[in-house]
């Protein structure tokens, strides 16, 4: 299937869905669900995984169920549908179709102790961190917003006055485009502004997978 766009059936279905996140409604527009939401987005995510995705495994189009065992908030039903494509742990390329329009993101979203350890020394090393900092000053001039999972205080091991200490702060970085509900998001050129998106986060993306290992 050739991607076309994601039509406004997909974003009017997700403002519906927000109102009423039942299983009734759910089930009487899940044929909605399944052809403007679903189905686009298997296209899209077919064609970026051509240049981005490492084998067929690395795609992924997330479940539209939430996970409730946990949670204080029992709605069943995510009001957005994500696809990611993974290149190293917990590190790669997104994009989020929801009532707020289109999104993507590259990044480390998680990074467990270990993994964490070994960022955070690339992140403190003269040239490796000076690496990143070039990196995010980039992306932020490009128009996008770098954020994440971030410390409050000092992480352990590090001076308070160390010249990378927001970075050190990070236990996860994404560099995040919304590209909201701008009439293109319904077109095939969609395509091309996620392209041309996940491509400028791919410095982000490889300089994670290449120091977070331990």
């Amino acid at each position: 299937m050739e991607f076309t766009g994601f039509p406004v059936a997909a974003l009017d279905f997700y403002d519906d869905l927000e109102v009423d996140n039942t299983k009734s409604f759910w089930e009487k527009h899940k044929h909605v669900y399944d052809e403007s939401v679903k189905a686009p987005m298997t296209a899209l995510i077919d064609a970026l995984s051509k240049e981005f995705a490492p084998d067929e495994q690395s795609a992924k189009i997330f479940r539209p169920y939430r996970d409730v065992r946990f949670a204080k908030d029992k709605t069943p039903y995510k009001t957005h549908q994500g696809a990611f494509v993974r290149v190293a742990e917990a590190t790669g390329w997104y994009v989020e179709v929801s009532p707020r329009g289109v999104r993507t993101g590259g990044g480390y979203y998680r990074a467990e102790a270990p993994r964490l350890a070994a960022l955070r020394a690339a992140i403190a090393h003269d040239t490796y961190g000076a690496e990143l900092e070039k990196i995010v000053r980039g992306l932020e001039r490009k128009g996008f917003t770098v954020g994440g999972d971030v410390l409050k205080t000092t992480p352990r091991g590090y001076d308070k006055d160390h010249p990378r200490i927001e970075l050190l702060r990070h236990k996860s970085i994404i560099a995040s485009h919304v590209l909201g509900f701008e009439p293109v998001v319904h077109t095939p050129e969609l395509l091309d502004l996620v392209r041309e998106d996940w491509r400028a986060t791919r410095p982000l993306v490889e300089w994670a997978e290449r120091h977070g290992v331990h």
